[in-house]
């Protein structure tokens, strides 16, 4: 069902895209929010009624905590992206917490033509290429200062791009081999495409290397790491060490 109703979302989201054009992007990216949330709001209201749900476009009813499921959805995540012209880097988030933990996710990616679910999560191959030069995905707008450092310090190429859905994706479908973000994200930010990351095998963790924890009291989450497992250890060691550096005082040595 998430994956169907991501799907269904994205494709309304495309039609009003097509028929609305590009010249007043602040007025798209509002319709394009409010049609989407509408849409799954209302759809998971008739299909599972005794569910509660949290969206980024709904208001946050305290009494998700005491549900024993909660749908976690950002009907348009990646907005900045929709309302630009050849963009196709936004996407539609459906995820389904249970008792604890996130049991279905749906990222549909419709500029892309591609729903990736836990459903059906992508094939990751058993190793990658040696000798390939590591991809981190990051925030177009907002990069977290240790990136470029820790992309240097891995040899590393920075790919910055819109939604954390299609940079979480990316790293599912092969196109990049990391994700990492820190400040301003929520739970439905990454409940979904984490969800699907973890069916498939990836590493999803907070940058501490700390677990992910949804349907809390205070959706914020802001920070994430997504990788191939095998990197996860190298990765969080980077990115601490980045983090002795900033809390270093002026006459730190090294």
């Amino acid at each position: 069902m998430a994956r169907d109703l991501a799907t269904e979302a994205g494709q309304l989201l495309l039609r009003l895209r097509a028929r609305h054009g590009f010249a007043e992007p602040d007025v798209l990216r509002t319709l394009g929010d409010r049609t989407s949330h509408e849409f799954l709001f209302s759809a998971l209201g008739r299909l599972r009624p005794s569910d509660a749900v949290l969206s980024e476009e709904g208001v946050d009813d305290p009494a998700r905590l005491r549900a024993r499921r909660v749908w976690i959805i950002d009907p348009l995540d990646g907005t900045r992206e929709f309302a630009e012209s050849g963009r196709v880097d936004w996407a539609v988030h459906v995820a389904l917490w249970e008792n604890g933990a996130l049991v279905a996710g749906a990222v549909a990616l419709p500029a892309q033509g591609s729903t990736l679910s836990t459903v059906d999560p992508p094939w990751l191959p058993q190793e990658r290429p040696s000798g390939q030069r590591l991809r981190i995905t990051v925030s177009r707008s907002r990069p977290p200062a240790f990136a470029q450092r820790m992309a240097t310090q891995l040899g590393a190429e920075l790919v910055p791009m819109g939604s954390a859905g299609a940079k979480i994706c990316s790293v599912l479908l092969g196109m990049s081999d990391i994700y990492v973000h820190a400040g301003g994200q929520y739970e439905w930010d990454t409940a979904a495409p984490v969800a699907v990351a973890q069916a498939a095998g990836l590493h999803a963790s907070r940058i501490d290397g700390s677990a992910l924890r949804y349907n809390v009291a205070d959706p914020l989450l802001p920070d994430v790491l997504v990788c191939r497992s095998e990197l996860s250890g190298m990765l969080l060691a980077s990115i601490r060490d980045g983090a002795d550096l900033d809390s270093a005082g002026p006459h730190a040595g090294g």
